[in-house]
């Protein structure tokens, strides 16, 4: 018997079967039950998502002897035609081979005449947008007004290019790209169905290798499964896609969250041995970060079978949301390096260090003590009014030399006032220095925390990113006791609420009391002024300082003079 690959036999025969397009299947199915047809349907989407596949079933659910409806019944001739592609009233043209305007008015030509045997005559035209725009011309007046016993299915991979008036005549469905987990549960059932042995991990990278698409995913199952000889093992798959090992960017990461150099390129060598493809391990490991990102935020986009998901929990433990970010960023940045660096291992190794060369070291930068001269960093950047030219400003009075902005000593002759810059100069380097604690919060903070002030010390001093941070900013203290914090959440940032936040949240919150806490968090306008309302009046404050000291400076009003410039609002903030 002549065997049949995967992608046709396993090619879905009714809605029942379609994956990852029930928005489609639905519209499709009421239409049909109904009796709500349209003439003319544009399915679109990327190869192998199920277009012509649809197009299909819908042409039998039309036809079927049984009746039209959205549950054909896939027994009588007129279905196990349409199945076999020799139902004589469902005519399938491919429109790359037939881009002229005389054949596509030969293909018109039958549009009058009944069905031979069917209910309806199907034109299911594949690739329509092949069509040179003569023929798109010669469609139109019979695609807006055909006969009642004619439909037409277009499917095209590439709508852009289908005049406005062809898609004014039919209804579209756009199909979306199939999710790897979606093609993994369709090629376990294949599998399954066909007695096969197999690994879940295999089908993963199968999945994701499919790139969206079901009919790759089976094609690749195809030649896995030959590869195999009748098995599908996730080392054996690995080797067939030149994918490298399972292990290889956890490896790299773990490397990275060290901040350990010498062991990225440790195993960059490892594997640069095995004379593998330097841009797929590059694609790896910005898929892994993209899952560690996912899971630092939601945990349940790991499944609990999965068995990768202890790495990823350890990974995602020891990496901060922030460097996660700037690899994810690095790496997706630096794709295009290998195919610009002398050989595609150099350009790797370099994207790597780069990640390393990027992530901030705790405590390598102190802020300058208090009091001391800042023109130094003023002078790098100085405000400059609009119409200037590009490059420091000088003081034509004073020789040439560089005009010192705001902020200076008094000392040096200087107004008082906070250091400031236009946007886009300079940034000052360091961390900002921490707020103090109240002396009660520092002494005792699971007892003593009683009051406004103290919540702010202690949302400070909390070691928590992301959304959590965002949360506790945006509350409000209510109270303590008895173990249970009660807390009042603005309402313009209910968003940020979600059982993982609040629970991180709290974590950090028991890790900074001492002791096992309960949080209650209402959704209440708070009294007092929450942390990120204080911040938000700090700035305002430092901004609104800034331009006053900016408005009393005798060089910059000398320098607005001169040039016949203003200063651009909201352009001008402090330095500090």
């Amino acid at each position: 018997m002549t065997y049949q690959v995967l992608a046709r036999k396993w090619r879905p025969k009714s809605f029942a079967d379609m994956v990852g397009q029930q928005h489609v299947v639905r519209a499709l199915s009421n239409a049909l039950d109904r009796d709500q047809l349209h003439h003319a349907y544009l399915f679109t989407g990327t190869r192998g998502v199920g277009k012509t596949t649809l197009a299909r079933i819908l042409s039998k659910a039309l036809n079927c002897e049984q009746g039209v409806s959205s549950t054909p019944c896939g027994v009588c001739a007129s279905c196990r035609e349409v199945d076999e592609g020799r139902f004589v009233d469902l005519l399938e043209v491919d429109a790359a081979s037939r881009t002229k305007v005389d054949q596509t008015r030969e293909l018109l030509e039958n549009v009058p005449y009944a069905p031979a045997c069917g209910r309806y005559k199907v034109y299911l035209i594949d690739e329509v947008h092949m069509f040179s725009n003569s023929s798109f011309n010669a469609l139109l007046k019979t695609l807006e007004e055909p006969p009642p016993h004619v439909k037409f299915l277009l499917a095209t991979t590439d709508p852009q290019k289908v005049p406005a008036t062809v898609l004014s005549r039919c209804l579209q469905f756009n199909l979306r790209r199939l999710l790897p987990e979606e093609i993994r549960a369709r090629l376990r059932f294949v599998l399954e169905t066909e007695g096969l042995a197999f690994e879940i991990g295999a089908l993963a990278l199968l999945a994701r290798a499919a790139d969206g698409s079901m009919r790759d995913g089976l094609s690749l199952l195809d030649q896995a499964i030959a590869y195999g000889g009748g098995r599908v093992i996730e080392t054996e798959v690995r080797a067939m896609l030149g994918s490298v090992g399972g292990d290889l960017a956890f490896n790299l990461l773990e490397a990275l969250a060290d901040a350990d150099g010498a062991r990225v390129l440790a195993e960059v060598e490892r594997f640069g041995a095995l004379t593998p493809d330097f841009s797929e391990v590059l694609r790896e490991l910005i898929s892994l970060l993209h899952r560690l990102a996912l899971f630092q935020q939601v945990p349940a986009t790991v499944s609990a079978d999965d068995p990768e998901r202890a790495r990823i929990a350890d990974l995602a433990e020891r990496l901060e949301p922030a460097d996660l970010q700037l690899y994810y960023q690095v790496a997706l940045t630096g794709q295009p390096d290998l195919a610009l660096a002398p050989d595609p291992r150099a350009g790797l190794e370099m994207v790597l260090l780069r990640a390393l060369a990027f992530r901030p070291a705790e405590g390598a930068v102190q802020s300058p003590p208090v009091g001391a001269d800042r023109s130094a960093a003023v002078r790098a950047a100085p405000a400059r009014p609009t119409g200037s030219a590009a490059g420091p400003t000088r003081d034509p009075e004073s020789g040439g030399s560089p005009v010192a902005g705001l902020g200076t000593d008094p000392a040096v002759g200087a107004p008082a006032g906070p250091p400031v810059r236009e946007r886009g100069g300079a940034q000052p380097t360091g961390p900002r220095p921490a707020q103090p604690l109240s002396s009660a919060l520092r002494s005792e903070p699971a007892t003593l925390l009683t009051g406004t002030a103290d919540w702010h010390a202690l949302v400070d001093r909390l070691g928590v990113g992301g959304i959590a941070s965002q949360l506790a900013h945006h509350c409000g203290f209510i109270g303590l006791g008895e173990g249970r914090l009660t807390l009042n959440l603005d309402p313009t940032a209910e968003q940020l609420r979600s059982p993982g936040t609040e629970e991180r949240l709290r974590a950090a919150l028991e890790s900074v009391l001492g002791g096992p806490l309960r949080l209650e968090i209402q959704v209440v306008r708070p009294n007092d002024e929450t942390p990120a309302q204080r911040r938000t009046r700090e700035q305002d404050e430092r901004v609104q300082s800034a331009q006053t000291a900016l408005a009393a400076d005798p060089a910059a009003t000398r320098l607005r003079d001169q040039f016949d410039g203003q200063w651009v609002p909201g352009s001008i903030e402090p330095l500090d």
